[in-house]
């Protein structure tokens, strides 16, 4: 296994080609993804499969043998890509179902050999922080603060600053939109009680960031939410009609309180096949997707945001951030 600041194909680092192609990997909980891009921050690819690499470890505490098997060939697809796009340096990490499962190493073990670098698994800090740094690249420093909502399948991470601190504070909570169908939403449709316990989850652990997050404490005059991840963004399609996903469109789109209110009604209310029918619902998202929406909708009733801003940068991008900046330079002439 190749270490993970040389190439793929084991150049060194240190080289400088003509064109620095760097790719990043996130096998969640939910959702195996890849980001390309170039030394100019051009997107090569960015790719997203349902894998549900974490179907049952909630309640099994280990990955399934088909939820690797689904993962590790979504894996070997990206390896293939990044080969055709001429990667040369590659990120890739693992993060909660991976974290809560006894045979996460076997995953971890065949992953790296399948991609070609080690496979790092995050601590949720982590993950929060590299999500934080994405979600902020483009947006305007003195604009802030921001408080970064990031929703998986299996954690939900709340980062944002701290006066004093450097670094943002990251929270991170067990309540992913698959932790929470799989734990409380056994009908479908839902029943009116296992909706309420999965909210008053929600709402238990949101408890822990209010303590955490000084930012949270007067949001509706200062703190901006972004809100990042498969969710969000299926939930702002869905919410502006948009049929096709196009990142152009989906990236820095709003999605206000009273909207997501109105879409988890909507949504918890169906059956999984007639969320599958709305135009813009994702793939494999609709029978998770309830879980995910309430998340978001008691955060923003919580805290008080009246607005969220999504964001397609995320993990990837702060991954990818994290490569660059350890590229070494050349020297000056």
């Amino acid at each position: 296994m190749t270490d993970p600041h040389l190439s793929p194909s084991g150049r060194p680092a240190s080289a400088r080609p003509e064109r620095w192609i760097a790719a990043a990997i996130d096998c969640g909980t939910n959702s195996t993804r890849l980001l390309v891009s170039d030394e100019h921050g051009v997107q090569l690819a960015r790719e997203l499969r349902v894998t549900r690499l974490g179907e049952g470890v909630d309640a099994r505490h280990a990955l399934g043998r088909d939820a690797i098997a689904r993962t590790i060939g979504v894996l070997r697809t990206y390896r293939t890509l990044m080969d055709d796009l001429g990667v040369l340096e590659v990120r890739a990490v693992a993060t909660s179902a991976v974290r809560d499962a006894s045979n996460g190493q076997e995953f971890l073990d065949a992953a790296g050999e399948t991609v070609g670098t080690t496979v790092e698994l995050l601590s949720g800090e982590e993950e929060g922080r590299l999500a934080y740094a994405g979600a902020v690249l483009e947006l305007d420093a003195g604009g802030g603060p921001y408080v970064v909502l990031d929703i998986g399948g299996g954690s939900t991470e709340l980062t944002g600053p701290v006066p004093g601190d450097a670094a943002p504070r990251v929270v991170s909570l067990d309540v992913g939109c698959v932790r929470l169908t799989e734990r409380y939403l056994h009908h479908d449709p839902p029943l009116a009680e296992e909706l309420e316990q999965t909210a008053a989850a929600v709402r238990h652990s949101l408890d822990r960031a209010a303590r955490a997050l000084p930012v949270l404490r007067d949001v509706p005059q200062r703190a901006t939410l972004i809100g990042l991840a498969g969710t969000v963004t299926t939930l702002s399609m869905l919410a502006h009609g948009w049929a096709t996903y196009d990142p152009r469109l989906v990236h820095h789109s709003e999605l206000t309180s009273s909207t997501v209110e109105a879409w988890a009604d909507r949504l918890a209310a169906e059956t999984v096949a007639a969320r599958a029918e709305h135009a813009g619902m994702v793939e494999g998202r609709e029978d998770v997707i309830v879980g995910g929406v309430l998340v978001i909708r008691e955060v923003m009733r919580r805290f008080g945001f009246d607005r969220c801003v999504v964001s397609e940068s995320d993990i990837l991008d702060g991954l990818v951030a994290s490569l660059a900046a350890s590229r070494p330079r050349a020297p000056r002439s």
